[in-house]
């Protein structure tokens, strides 16, 4: 589904120019969760910023492809048409925008771009009850302006709202596990593993093993100075927790 070769990139103005990812290569096969980890500065969250068109990042060599088709050469919103979704690390705040407006006007718009109609406000409705259940957000959390007096784990539960009710086909999580308590890590995980299925896949951002504790990933990978370094599957991760990023980079020197 997702296929990255040789992506490099660099960030900033000409005189501050820095470039993260470096020859970058991986593939995210359909129906398969991978986990990326890697120390602060290795890339990640460029990473996710560049596949969902954020601005003020240069590629500057390489392609990424989703379902065969140029991912780069697409307007972020047409990216999100085309079933991408990023789950921000930071969550920015919209005031005066009540959740549901937001979730449904986002919802809409990309059915109408993908030529489907759009959901009726009972069926809306009926569905954000449903996985309001699922996540424990209540009906008066959703009247609320958009992330406004939430907390950091209201923050990302919220975007794993959204992810749910948009069912995208490529998701990104951003370490959507910081800042979250056991419990809130755990529903979080719940939702994210109701999403899974052979149409859609997933790419999970993270420092911690203790995530993909809950979310089982089908591969991991290590990223270091802006390139994949080393693959493998789940014992990854519990390799990077038992030696750190420096084993793993002495072992690959």
């Amino acid at each position: 589904m997702l296929k990255l070769d040789n992506l490099s990139a660099r960030v900033g103005e000409e005189e501050s120019e820095k470039t993260i990812l470096n020859g970058l290569s991986l593939e995210v096969p359909a129906g398969e969760v991978h986990a990326i980890m890697g120390p602060n500065g290795a890339g990640k969250s460029t990473l996710a910023y560049l596949l969902t068109g954020r601005e003020g990042y240069e590629v500057t060599g390489g392609t990424a492809t989703l379902d065969g088709k140029d991912l780069l050469a697409m307007e972020p919103e047409d990216r999100a048409a085309h079933g991408v979704f990023l789950s921000f690390q930071y969550p920015v705040e919209i005031p005066g925008v009540p959740v549901m407006t937001f979730v449904r006007t986002a919802m809409n718009a990309q059915r109408k771009a993908r030529g489907e109609e759009e959901m009726s406000a009972p069926e809306f409705i009926k569905k954000a009850r449903e996985i309001g259940g699922i996540l424990n957000i209540d009906a008066e959390m959703l009247k609320r302006p958009v992330n406004v007096g939430f907390s950091g784990g209201e923050k990302k539960r919220l975007e794993i709202f959204q992810m749910m009710m948009m069912e995208p086909r490529f998701s990104i999580l951003d370490e959507t596990d910081s800042g979250l308590d056991i419990d809130a890590l755990k529903t979080v995980a719940n939702g994210v593993n109701a999403l899974r299925s052979p149409e859609r896949s997933m790419l999970v951002i993270t420092h911690y093993q203790r995530l993909l504790d809950h979310i089982r990933p089908d591969k991991v990978h290590v990223l270091a100075k802006g390139r994949i370094i080393k693959s493998g599957g789940p014992e990854l991760a519990e390799q990077l927790e038992r030696d750190g990023y420096d084993g793993i980079l002495g072992e690959v020197a």
